[in-house]
């Protein structure tokens, strides 16, 4: 008995370091493979990393749907809430420009922004600007309950 116990925990050890392609792939089909599998994504996003780019919004949305998204890369929250807010987007969507602002990166933009379109500073956070004007804006879970066609 002992024996066929040590058989097993060695069969599985060697699954689990074993590098050969075959061992691997069938450790992998039992237990799951952990590579991460990208999804495309149909969102447009535009680096926000200049002040001057506040002018360009504003007269940009005066002809169509801006959207703006404050993002913090150390926020677990706001990681979350990006990677739905990319689920959300369908093909048809892929020319809506969405402004992506890093909030760590440039604090100072995102100051600007809430002073500029009249919103309190949020992270996550979205803003929709229409006719220089944000129309909408959302933080955290919220934003994955808008309906971003109807802003369309």
């Amino acid at each position: 008995m002992y024996l066929y116990y040590f058989d097993y925990y060695f069969l599985i050890f060697r699954l689990y370091f074993c590098k050969s392609i075959i061992s691997m792939g069938l450790f992998n089909r039992i237990l799951g493979s952990k590579q991460k599998v990208e999804k495309e994504t149909f969102v447009n996003w535009i680096p926000f990393n200049s002040l001057d780019q506040i002018k360009m919004i504003k007269e940009l949305s005066k002809s169509e749907t801006i959207f703006i998204f404050k993002h913090s890369t150390r926020c677990g929250i706001s990681s979350m809430v990006i990677k739905r807010f990319e689920s959300l987007f369908e093909i048809s969507m892929k020319n809506v420009k969405v402004f992506y602002l890093d909030l760590l990166s440039f604090r100072t933009i995102s100051d600007e922004v809430g002073l500029s379109f009249k919103v309190e500073h949020q992270s996550p956070q979205l803003l929709i600007i229409r006719n220089e004007v944000a129309v909408k804006d959302a933080s955290h879970h919220d934003i994955t309950s808008i309906n971003i066609n109807k802003y369309l």
